[in-house]
């Protein structure tokens, strides 16, 4: 099993989260999101550990909310003293009515409209990550009509290729996002920062990508940020109180990817920006993360009843499933890899290798190809693993199909968070 809240019982049905998905997939109805709280709980206890042993005791882990935004996360992440990483006035607003303290969140994008600015102040947004000089002064202008002082940080690009998929990297120099430090550019926005009366700069931020399995990448950044910060110093007699290194560590998908120790890569990247802190002597910042994937993920499942079973001879075999690219569009998008199980036939052996499509009329709707299934039969219930992040987020009604409801999973018991969508629902705003 890919993840330690998977299991086979006596029926030689799957479990997720200690409970049995067939009798769910029953209860609910398919096609169903699941989610694991006491996963995502684990996950969160992880990070907030390691970082306060490894950095400054202040430092804190942000959860990403673009990989799942729903107002239970962010209670979830309220009562584990995480941060978090918001990126639209839309997730702003969504944590806001999921109770968690804004004074703890970052407000991040590349193109933050002032209605956008003006939210986020109303809102009490503790951090700006501010991505160019027109963000800046958009800040500035707001912050001094409210009479306030913002905190921000400056989102610079360290020019590192993390050799992930080219949707998912965001840190080299010709990144839509943050300036590059290459260029000088990132220089010149730190100065101009320091010269607004109502911007405090804390410090700076970047991000290399996302799904980085290696270890490197992350180590590489954190020493370019920290030489960078001792540039900073040097040139403008300003030295940074916060680091913010991003996120990006990968997840299992399939059985053949490697398994991640989160808690001793922190490890290694704060054993190297305090030795480079010490060469340069500098006082070792307050740092951030972003963990998003690495929280939701593996604590998520989709659920799916099996329908046409389509065999081409010496050609291809499909089986259909009554969801699809609108609850997962992540196939279509970058070619994601999943693993795909037939839940309630999990002993039998695997000697039917297929493509998993989607209900959707549209030839890109695929979950996934050669996939090895027991021989299926209509009705079976599929599951696909590891849909936690990056899935409700990215849900839609195309061909005009109803997103799913989401069940939470927690000591045991299951509870309906997000019911399901209805015909009504996609037709109610329309006037």
């Amino acid at each position: 099993m890919i993840c330690d809240n998977l299991s086979i019982n006596e029926l030689g049905h799957l479990c997720f989260g200690g409970r049995d998905t067939v009798e769910l997939a029953k209860k609910y109805q398919t096609p169903l999101y699941l989610l694991d709280e006491d996963k995502i709980r684990e996950k969160c206890r992880l990070y907030v550990k390691a970082m306060r042993e490894n950095f400054c005791e202040d430092s804190i882990p942000l959860y990403a909310g673009k990989a799942l935004c729903i107002k239970d996360i962010y209670r979830i992440m309220r009562e584990e003293e995480m941060g978090i990483d918001v990126v639209s006035s839309g997730e702003i607003y969504t944590a806001s009515c999921g109770g968690f303290p804004m004074e703890r969140s970052y407000f991040h994008g590349n193109n933050k409209t002032d209605r956008d600015i003006e939210f986020a102040i109303e809102r009490g947004v503790g951090y700006f990550v501010c991505d160019n000089e027109d963000e800046l002064f958009a800040i500035e202008r707001t912050a001094s009509e409210r009479g306030i002082e913002q905190k921000i940080l400056i989102r610079v690009s360290p020019g590192i290729d993390p050799h992930t998929h080219k949707a998912i990297s965001t840190g080299s120099v010709d990144s839509k996002f943050g300036v590059a430090i290459e260029t000088g550019q990132a220089k010149a926005l730190i100065a101009l920062a320091l010269e607004q009366p109502h911007i405090k700069l804390m410090g700076y931020h970047c991000h290399i990508g996302s799904q980085i399995f290696e270890t490197e990448p992350f180590v590489d950044a954190a020493d370019i940020m920290i030489e960078f910060s001792a540039s900073i110093r040097e040139s403008l007699a300003y030295e940074a109180k916060e680091i913010n290194i991003g996120g990006g560590m990968g997840v299992r998908y399939l059985e053949e990817h490697p398994e991640i120790d989160y808690a001793e890569n922190i490890a290694i990247i704060a054993k190297r920006m305090k030795e480079n802190c010490q060469k340069h002597g500098m006082q070792m910042p307050s740092v951030r993360m972003e963990p998003g994937r690495s929280i939701v993920a593996d604590a998520g499942m989709t659920l799916y009843t099996a329908g046409t079973i389509k065999v081409i001879p010496g050609f291809k075999k499909y089986l259909s499933i009554d969801g699809g690219m609108p609850d997962n569009p992540r196939y279509a998008l970058y070619s994601s890899p999943y693993t795909v199980e037939i839940a309630n036939r999990m002993r039998e052996k695997k000697d039917f290798v297929c493509t998993v499509a989607g209900r959707c009329c549209e030839s890109g709707d695929i979950i996934q190809e050669d996939v090895k299934l027991p021989s299926p039969n209509r009705g079976d219930i599929v599951a696909v693993l590891t849909t936690g992040a990056y899935n409700y987020s990215m849900a839609s009604n195309y061909n005009r199909i109803p997103r799913p409801p989401m069940v939470l999973l927690s000591g045991g018991e299951d509870r309906l968070i997000i019911r399901r969508e209805t015909f009504e629902d996609m037709t109610c705003r329309e006037i």
